[in-house]
């Protein structure tokens, strides 16, 4: 069965500024879907301005990853639909978080930290992205480095939580380095934040890019896993210990 994604963009920067139309003509969310169809991939995407941002509890109960690219435009992204999406990755759906992204509502909840929080430069600089940890499925098929002629800088220190297996770390010519590739797990969800896709530059159409974030989708996408039990629950095997007085329910009749 098809890997089934949804891509998010805010597609503000393709409308709004004709050198970024030219580099994405059908958006980035355009370009991605487009390659993760040749991929095999059941592909949608959604967008800012559509009614709930394109994001609805029946887009994203059929989805199984959703990506997530976002810039200018964070703080107009309404906090009910952050709620149900972090409620969706908790139940499962992975979440792959590209570029500027990092300071989106949503990272913010995953992260409970400001990860807005780095250093930033628009040069155009040579990018080498380093592969740190070739034994990840992300990493699988890859060389072990990524070289980005022209990208936007991002440099440490970012502020994120330690990240639970770190894929990819970054290299700029200004001398900056940067955590670039870093999954996280929360309840039964996969996250992957991928830094590299500054709009004005075609990293998107790269396909050593292209690659990491098919391999990320494969990657994040649910498991068959079995569904956790919570609460008071009877004991596994037979308890042969008995109190005199039982304690069940003192912690409810508290205050």
């Amino acid at each position: 069965m098809a890997i089934r994604v949804t891509v998010w963009n805010e597609y503000l920067h393709e409308v709004q500024f004709p050198e970024v139309a030219e580099v994405y003509p059908k958006g980035i969310h355009g370009c991605i879907a487009d390659f993760l169809k040749d991929a095999g991939m059941e592909v949608r995407t959604a967008t800012l301005k559509e009614p709930e941002h394109g994001l609805t509890q029946e887009v994203l109960d059929n989805t199984d990853v959703l990506i997530w690219w976002g810039h200018m435009a964070h703080h107009q992204v309404a906090d009910e639909i952050v709620d149900r999406v972090h409620k969706r990755i908790q139940e499962g759906m992975g979440l792959i978080v590209l570029h500027s992204g990092h300071a989106s509502k949503i990272f913010q909840r995953i992260c409970g930290t400001n990860s807005g929080m780095l250093k930033w430069r628009e040069d155009g600089e040579k990018e080498i992205l380093w592969v740190v940890d070739p034994s990840h499925p992300i990493a699988d098929g890859l060389d072990e480095k990524i070289i980005i002629p022209h990208e936007e800088m991002y440099g440490e220190h970012f502020n994120i939580p330690q990240p639970d297996e770190l894929v990819f770390i970054s290299w700029f010519e200004g001398g900056e380095v940067f955590r670039s590739g870093c999954c996280y797990h929360r309840g039964k969800g996969k996250i992957f934040y991928f830094r590299p896709g500054h709009e004005v530059f075609p990293i998107y159409h790269q396909p050593e890019i292209q690659h990491v974030i098919i391999n990320a989708v494969k990657w994040a996408a649910p498991a068959n896993q079995p569904t956790p039990v919570y609460g008071n629950t009877q004991p596994v095997v037979e308890v042969y210990s008995k109190l005199e007085h039982s304690i069940q329910g003192l912690h409810e009749q508290k205050g």
